[in-house]
C-alpha cells in the first residue's frame, strides 16, 4: 500500500549549467546565502517541544554537526537527516553518497512513514547478464565497474522526504554539505585504510585513483567538483539529479560501458510503502517492509524470542545454551528471506503471513534446547550462502517535538563500483551484486538463491538494511539502525533484547557481545573483533557441534532511546560514531 505523496509542494525543475558556480568564492556566496532566509522562519510560531531536546546518533562528526546546525536554524528531524545523509556523501565516500540508495523510517506528528529509495536496475538489465557464454558467472562484473551500478536513489529520497516533511528551505539543508565539499574536511586514518584497500581492487579497472588518491590521513580533502554537483542540487531541486545536468554527466559516463541511460534516470521515483508495524514487549517495533528483507526477519526473531520465553529464562545473556537457541531461530528467519522476499512491486511477498503470531508460533515450536546444528536442515516454512556486503551508513535523529527519522542508505561496497562521475564527483554504487547474480546458485551476496531475487529491469534488489522505530503509547522510544549486510537484523535484535529483556542502558547494550548465524552455511557462527568469542564459551559451543569463525565488523550501530521526555544518543564503540544532545 503506497502513502499518498504531495507533489504540489515539488518546485519546477529549472535545468542549469556548469557555469553558474565556478569558482570557490562564489561556492562560498551560495552556501552564506543559502543561511540567510533562517531568520525569516521566526515568525511562524514553532510547535510546542515535548522533548527536553532533539538528539542525534551519528557515524561521524561532521554530519552530527551538521545537524546540530539545521537544528539552531528551526529545523525538524527530517530537515536534520537530509542535511547529514549529504554531508555523509562528502565525509564519508566510503558509504555516504548521492550514487546509491536506502530506506527512511519516519515518525511524524505521531505517524509512522517508510521511504523506499533503493537503487533499480536499468531497463537494458537482464537476468543472465553477469554470465559469460557457458553460463558461468563472470568474476568482479557485478561488483567492480560500470555494469554493477543500478539506478541511484538517494537524491530523490532526500527530496522527496523533505519536500514532504521538512520546515526549511531546501538550499539550507544542502549547505553543511556543500561547505565540506568546498573547504575540505580532515581524513581520519581508518578512511585512508578503507581507501587503500578498495583502491587495490579497483585499480585499472575504473578512475577511483583519478578522484580519490589523495585520500591520505591528516589531509584536508576537498572535492570541488562534487561542490558544484551539490550546489546545482540545492539550486534547482533533487530532479535536477535525474533530469539537469548532473544526469547527463552519469548518462556519458555510463555510455558504452555500463547500461543507466538518462531515461532511467528520469523514470526514477522514490516510494512512500506501509511501514511493517508489530507489538512487542509493550511496544509498537515500526520497521522496513520489502525490498528489505529486514524487517521481517526483525519481527520473525522479536516474537519467536517472546514465544520461546520459557526455554530463555534463567539463561545467561550469550551463553552457549543462550546463542544455541537464537542460531535456530535465526535458521528458520533466514531460510524465509532466502525462499520469500524480494521486490514488491515484482513479486507478491507472503509479508503478513510471515509475520503473523500463530505462524511463528508454529515456528517456535520446532526449536528446542537439544536440537542438533545442521542434522536436519531447516526449511522455508510456507511452502551455500556467504553473508553480504556490509559497508552501509546509518544515522538516527530525534527532534524535540518528537519526531524521529531512522535512515540507512548505502553504496554497497566500499567505495561503490569504485566508478566515480567524471565532472559530477561522487562514486557509483555496485548494488546490481545484491540480486542473485547466476540464477538457481546463491548470490555472491548471500541474498537468495531463487528466482524472486534475479535481476529484471526496473527491479529493486533485496536488501537487509533495516531502519526501525519503537514507539511506546505513540511517542517515540527508541531509534536504531546499523550497517552490516546480512547482519544488520540480528545486530538490531540483539541490541533491542539487550535494552529491553536485560534492562541495559544504551552504552552497555552496544558494548554487549555480538554473534551472527544465518542457515547457510550450515553450523557456522560468526564472532566479532570487539567481543570475540574465546575460551570456555568457544569451547562448549563447538562441543554442540557448531563451527566458529571470524569476522572483521559486526555493526556500527546508532541509536537514540527516550525515556519520558530526556532523549539518550548512544554510538557504537565499534566505530567513530558520536552522540549528541542537541538544546
Amino acid at each position: 500500500m503506497s502513502v499518498p505523496t504531495h507533489d504540489a509542494r515539488r518546485a519546477p525543475f529549472v535545468s542549469v549549467s556548469l557555469a553558474r558556480i565556478v569558482t570557490v568564492s562564489a561556492l562560498l556566496a551560495f552556501v552564506t546565502a543559502s543561511l540567510a532566509p533562517v531568520a525569516a522562519l521566526a515568525k511562524t510560531p514553532p510547535p510546542k517541544a515535548v522533548l527536553d531536546a532533539s538528539a542525534v546518533a551519528a557515524p561521524d562528526r561532521y554530519s552530527a554537526d551538521a545537524a546540530q546546525q539545521i537544528f539552531a536554524a528551526g529545523g525538524n528531524a527530517v530537515d536534520a537527516a537530509v542535511a547529514m545523509a549529504f554531508t555523509l556523501a562528502v565525509t564519508r565516500p566510503d558509504a555516504g553518497n548521492i550514487g546509491g540508495g536506502g530506506f527512511m523510517t519516519v515518525l511524524m506528528d505521531g505517524k509512522p512513514y517508510f521511504l523506499d529509495y533503493r537503487e533499480r536496475a536499468p531497463q537494458q538489465a537482464t537476468r543472465d547478464m553477469y554470465l559469460d557464454d557457458k553460463g558461468n558467472l563472470v568474476p568482479g562484473m557485478s561488483v567492480v565497474g560500470h555494469r554493477a551500478v543500478g539506478v541511484p536513489g538517494t537524491v530523490e529520497g532526500m527530496w522527496e522526504a523533505q519536500q514532504r516533511f521538512g520546515k526549511l528551505k531546501w538550499k539550507q539543508v544542502l549547505a553543511p554539505a556543500i561547505r565540506y565539499a568546498t573547504d575540505g574536511f580532515v581524513v581520519e586514518p581508518w578512511l585512508q585504510q578503507r581507501h587503500d584497500t578498495a583502491a587495490k581492487n579497483f585499480a585499472g579497472k575504473t578512475n577511483f585513483d583519478a578522484y580519490f588518491s589523495n585520500l591520505k590521513a591528516g589531509a584536508t580533502y576537498r572535492q570541488p567538483e562534487l561542490a558544484q554537483t551539490l550546489s546545482r542540487i540545492a539550486g534547482d531541486g533533487g530532479r535536477e539529479f535525474y533530469e539537469g545536468r548532473t544526469a547527463d554527466l552519469i548518462a556519458q559516463q555510463m555510455y558504452g560501458h555500463g547500461l543507466v541511460t538518462k531515461a532511467d534516470l528520469n523514470q526514477y521515483k522514490a516510494v512512500w510503502r506501509q511501514p511493517l508495524t508489530a507489538d512487542w514487549n509493550g511496544y509498537q517495533v515500526v520497521t522496513a517492509p520489502p525490498p528489505s528483507s529486514g524487517g521481517v526477519g526483525l519481527i520473525q526473531m522479536l516474537k519467536m524470542k517472546a514465544d520461546l520465553k520459557q526455554a530463555f529464562d534463567g539463561l545467561e545473556l550469550n551463553s552457549a545454551p543462550y546463542i544455541h537457541l537464537i542460531a535456530q531461530i535465526e535458521d528458520r528467519v533466514f531460510a524465509d528471506r532466502q525462499q520469500y522476499l524480494s521486490d514488491p512491486d515484482s513479486y507478491k511477498v507472503p509479508v503478513d503471513r510471515l509475520t503473523d503470531d500463530a505462524y511463528l508460533a508454529q515456528r517456535a515450536d520446532e526449536v528446542t534446547p537439544d536440537e542438533v546444528p545442521g542434522a536436519t536442515p531447516v526449511k522455508p516454512g510456507l511452502g551455500e550462502a556467504l553473508p553480504e556486503k556490509a559497508q552501509t551508513t546509518h544515522f538516527s535523529v530525534v527532534d524535540k517535538w518528537g519526531n524521529a527519522v531512522s535512515n540507512t542508505y548505502t553504496l554497497n561496497g566500499d567505495f561503490g563500483s569504485g566508478v566515480v562521475v567524471d565532472g559530477g564527483g561522487f562514486l557509483l554504487n555496485d548494488a546490481m551484486d545484491d540480486f542473485v547474480t547466476k540464477p538457481a546458485s546463491a548470490a555472491p551476496s548471500g541474498a537468495s538463491s531463487v528466482e524472486v531475487n534475479t535481476v529484471a529491469p526496473g527491479r529493486r534488489p533485496l536488501s537487509s538494511m533495516t531502519p526501525t522505530l519503537l514507539l511506546k503509547d505513540g511517542k517515540i522510544a527508541l531509534v536504531i539502525g546499523t550497517p552490516g549486510g546480512s547482519r544488520i537484523l540480528t545486530t538490531i535484535f540483539q541490541v533491542m533484547t539487550d535494552l529491553v529483556d536485560f534492562s541495559m542502558t544504551p552504552t552497555d547494550a552496544l558494548a554487549a557481545m555480538r554473534f551472527h548465524h544465518q542457515l547457510l552455511p550450515r553450523k557456522t557462527i560468526y564472532f566479532e573483533p570487539y567481543r570475540p568469542i574465546t575460551g570456555e564459551l568457544a569451547e562448549q559451543l563447538q562441543a554442540k557441534g557448531y563451527t566458529l569463525e571470524g569476522q572483521s565488523f559486526n555493526g556500527d550501530v546508532q541509536m537514540i532511546r527516550v525515556q519520558g521526555t530526556t532523549p539518550e544518543p548512544a554510538a557504537d564503540p565499534r566505530g567513530v560514531g558520536v552522540g549528541r544532545v542537541i538544546r
